[in-house]
């Protein structure tokens, strides 16, 4: 059996020499480079199975090699060396198609299982009678945006824009998509990554407590003011505030969060001092802002103070080539969470929650991965563990081989409906055909609620 072949890329001459002799003693063959140019060479003449590259070197850094490699070869598994583990390099390497990376002085078994496990990968994803691909157990890095498409680069690039100032951020997208995420990645990544970071959701405080929680109050203030109270806006100081579900607040609200960003400053309930605001204003709404405008039920000033800078959250089902990394992301996180050791997913999983349309985004996926993983039995997890919310994806569970095209149908018209509560012009959007002939197939199917 021929010898795998791992290509080492580093200046560090002592690197490469302990690397070359613990690797050889492994039963591999290596192949050396000082750089990041003598290294893309080695890779076109040798066609490694695997490369090992630091990220700091001279003539083409780590993530310019990297990037060179996957123009060529996008499923060599290519792992980082680094000394400094810097999150923005870290979220480069993963997007730009990075297998791993290992910090320096890095663990020598680490090292060992990562190489074992980048290989067999590989290896399985050649082979396509093969029913499972391997998930690597490694720590999980909280907040972090999973995903390689184009979608989510264009997003990494944005807060990259922003997280250096203080602008007012608009971020939209349905529910599920990870406005919150996004929310704090902008925070950790800039100027506020060492300040607080306070998230209220509009939607949950009632309208007559809100005011009182974003601004504080004053002692005596109201009937159940006993003691003065910091509000979020307060609290946030100098750091980030998130008002997600911002299209929920009243126009009474509406008004006085105006005059608070006009004026940078802004008075507790009942106050009669007023208190800076230095924190960056962040809002998130899963509705359309623009349209609420338009209706008059959001005010137009508002809206173009807080849409100075603004972020779109594509769904899930805009996305579905991310869907293997979050599988991978997810079930890792899961692992550690309930201490479970689910290592493999058959392709036809994988399949299955690709074609599934995924109404509540990522969060959904989560979900179905963590209700997935704790009824599986051993290390594999299995179709039959999969409960999807709906039976629409006719790949995936609760049709019977014995039904009728028209009871198929029937169900798969009745568990859309359902879906959204029977509203009808978003249940034909989803079927894909027109309301009249939604109403026709409901008369002749005869579809009713539940």
């Amino acid at each position: 059996m021929d010898k795998k072949r791992i290509l080492v890329i580093d200046d560090d001459e002592s690197t490469r020499e302990s690397l070359e002799i613990y690797l050889n003693e492994l039963g591999y063959k290596v192949l050396l480079a000082t750089n990041g140019r003598e290294g893309f060479d080695s890779f076109i003449e040798y066609k490694p199975d695997l490369i090992l590259t630091d990220i700091m070197m001279p003539e083409w850094n780590g993530l310019e090699l990297l990037k060179k490699i996957k123009t060529i070869n996008p499923n060599v598994p290519v792992i980082l060396i680094t000394a400094i583990g810097k999150a923005d390099s870290i979220i480069m390497a993963m997007q730009l198609g990075a297998y791993d990376y290992i910090e320096k002085p890095f663990d020598i078994n680490n090292l060992k299982i990562t190489i074992e496990h980048a290989l067999e990968t590989n290896e399985l994803s050649k082979k396509l009678d093969d029913i499972t691909i391997s998930i690597p157990g490694h720590e999980i890095e909280p907040n972090i945006l999973v995903g390689k498409s184009s979608q989510i680069k264009q997003i990494l690039k944005q807060v990259g824009q922003i997280s250096s100032s203080k602008v007012n951020v608009l971020i939209q997208g349905d529910s599920g998509t990870g406005k919150e995420l996004i929310s704090r990645i902008i925070h950790n990544s800039g100027i506020t990554k060492d300040k607080p970071f306070v998230a209220v959701n509009s939607a949950t405080i009632p309208e007559t407590l809100l005011e009182s929680e974003l601004f504080g109050h004053v002692k005596g203030a109201f009937t159940d003011a006993v003691r003065d109270k910091k509000g979020k806006f307060e609290i946030a100081a100098d750091g980030t505030i998130l008002l997600d579900e911002i299209a929920d607040i009243s126009p009474t609200l509406q008004a006085k969060l105006l005059r608070v960003i006009q004026e940078r400053e802004f008075e507790p309930v009942g106050g009669e001092i007023t208190v800076p605001l230095n924190a960056r204003i962040i809002v998130a709404t899963n509705k359309n802002l623009e349209s609420l405008v338009k209706k008059g039920e959001f005010r137009e000033d508002l809206y173009y103070r807080l849409n100075v800078f603004n972020i779109k959250i594509p769904p899930l089902c805009e996305r579905k080539s991310d869907i293997p990394l979050l599988i991978v992301y997810f079930i890792n996180k899961i692992n550690i969470y309930l201490n479970k050791r689910v290592t493999k997913i058959p392709y036809e999983v994988v399949e299955l929650l690709q074609n599934y349309h995924w109404p509540g985004n990522v969060r959904e996926l989560e979900n179905i991965l963590m209700q997935a993983i704790i009824i599986a039995k051993g290390e594999v997890l299995e179709k039959q563990n999969i409960l999807l919310s709906d039976t629409i994806n006719i790949k995936g569970i609760g049709y019977s081989e014995n039904l009728s095209l028209a009871e198929v149908e029937r169900l798969h018209i009745k568990s859309v409906l359902d879906k959204v509560k029977w509203n009808k012009q978003e249940a034909a959007n989803l079927l894909k055909i027109s309301k009249q002939t939604l109403y026709n197939k409901i008369k002749s199917l005869k579809i009713l609620p539940s």
